[in-house]
């Protein structure tokens, strides 16, 4: 039995019971966008939660995931079964809530607690009738997001965050009224986990994740939890290179560029994060270099701009490293490329990065994500066939510890120094033998030299 047939069931049971089940939130908006949808929210109206209980039990194994909340699953299915609740605000956090189950609340004040529009629709389970309290069906249609209630929506700041994401992923225009809004909210109270969470939907559910930042900024929203994306506000950059203008429009055509290449990379959140971290470095380098605009080694006196964004928001060691690791060497690919550069050399580049093929499609993201005046073409096919080189070089087989051993040498300081002298051959292209003979030699000659100091 899969998830809807489900809530079919329990609705029926429901109603037996004198009750009514109602599919609500994100499933209703994205049913009526004709997008499909993994996250099935229903809610129980008119029943009580000890008869909610004996209905779910009867059914498999009932999962509490919020009792005293009302909030239940089923055990094997992929649906969130609720109570309709009251919330009322004690604190300025995000969890700073008295929260309780009202079964008789009504759908008009169940509805009344979403945060959008287009979240406060419901459908209920059994005759798909839509209830729509708020005109979020004609707001769907109009691709406004408006808030619900004036009252309700500053009480949780995380929706300033929610409201910028559901603008990106549905192509929403946000209402004038909701955006003077949320300039009246504070976001510091918030937790780096739900912006994180927040920033992850905008870059990986999005086809244009620019919109996302264009709102908050709209919003004055960057500031708190996005300041190295606020600082490229107004950085110019070479009009010849970058006719977009400053260095946010030029980020925010490279996001939406790399959106298009996230499927093909081997860590797309990070990719998609290395979009938007990329150029950190020119806020702090752009100068004016006889008469033109200059930003020298951006990609590494960015990096620590880069570290501390993304530590502000996660601990994820792995991932920043990939973020940090790719910025080093975006440059590097379009400046070999337009010099027709040694193999040896693209190899080096290749070698460099955790994932060859991210940075060609980074390279390529980077260049057609901004407008120029010059003559300035991607060299995609010579940057194909260097990394289509340097894969099947590094699968012929190359100088390991163990023939060094087999060689006689006996493992001590100086192994690490000798791989990497092995390798070095390895990339220019040295056949396996040949690199041994040549790291040997390399060997004796500085044993040699250090018995002679």
């Amino acid at each position: 039995m899969n998830d809807l047939m489900m809530a079919e069931n329990i609705a029926k049971e429901v109603k037996k019971h004198g009750g009514t089940a109602y599919f609500v939130g994100g499933y209703v908006r994205d049913r009526l966008l004709s997008i499909e949808s993994k996250d099935i929210d229903i809610e129980i109206h008119g029943v009580e939660v000890s008869v909610l209980k004996e209905i779910l039990d009867s059914f498999g194994e009932r999962i509490s995931m919020g009792e005293h909340f009302g909030i239940f699953a089923l055990r094997g299915y992929g649906l969130d079964i609720a109570l309709p609740r009251k919330e009322k605000a004690i604190g300025k956090g995000h969890r700073d809530f008295e929260t309780f189950c009202d079964p008789m609340i009504g759908t008009y004040e169940a509805a009344k607690r979403r945060d959008f529009t287009i979240n406060a629709l419901m459908m209920d389970v059994l005759s798909g009738e839509i209830i729509d309290h708020f005109g979020g069906r004609e707001d769907l249609e109009r691709r406004i997001l408006r808030h619900v209630s004036e009252e309700t929506f500053p009480e949780d700041a995380l929706r300033v965050l929610r409201g910028a994401q559901f603008a990106a992923r549905f192509h929403c225009t946000v209402a004038r009224e909701t955006t003077a809004l949320c300039k009246k909210m504070s976001l510091s109270s918030l937790s780096h986990e739900r912006v994180w969470e927040e920033l992850r939907k905008a870059l990986m559910k999005s086809d244009r994740p620019s919109v996302f930042f264009r709102v908050l900024r709209e919003m004055n929203q960057l500031g708190i939890w996005f300041p190295e994306v606020e600082q490229l506000i107004g950085v110019k950059q070479n009009p010849v290179y970058h006719a977009e203008g400053d260095v946010f429009c030029h980020t925010m055509m490279v996001l939406d560029e790399a959106a298009k290449y996230r499927e093909s990379v081997s860590d797309p959140f990070g990719f998609m994060l290395t979009a938007l971290c990329h150029d950190f470095g020119k806020a702090i380098c752009t100068e004016i270099v006889k008469g033109k605009i200059c930003s020298y080694n951006h990609e590494t006196l960015g990096l620590p701009l880069i570290e501390t964004f993304l530590k502000r928001l996660t601990n994820e060691t792995k991932r920043i490293h990939y973020v940090l690791n790719l910025t080093e060497f975006h440059m590097r690919p379009n400046a070999l490329a337009s010099f027709g550069s040694s193999e040896k050399a693209t190899n080096k580049m290749f070698d460099s990065v955790q994932c060859a093929k991210d940075l060609v499609y980074f390279a390529k993201s980077d260049h057609f994500g901004r407008i120029t005046s010059a003559e300035s073409a991607f060299h995609e096919d010579f940057l194909w066939e260097r990394l289509r080189i340097y894969e099947d070089l590094i699968q012929k087989p190359r100088v390991m510890g163990k023939d060094l051993i087999a060689a006689g040498l006996k493992p001590d300081l100086r192994f690490a120094e000798l791989l990497s002298y092995a390798h070095k051959l390895h990339l220019a292209g040295v056949e396996k033998e040949e690199a041994l003979k040549q790291t040997l030699s390399y060997a004796r000659k500085n044993s040699k030299r250090e018995r002679l100091t």
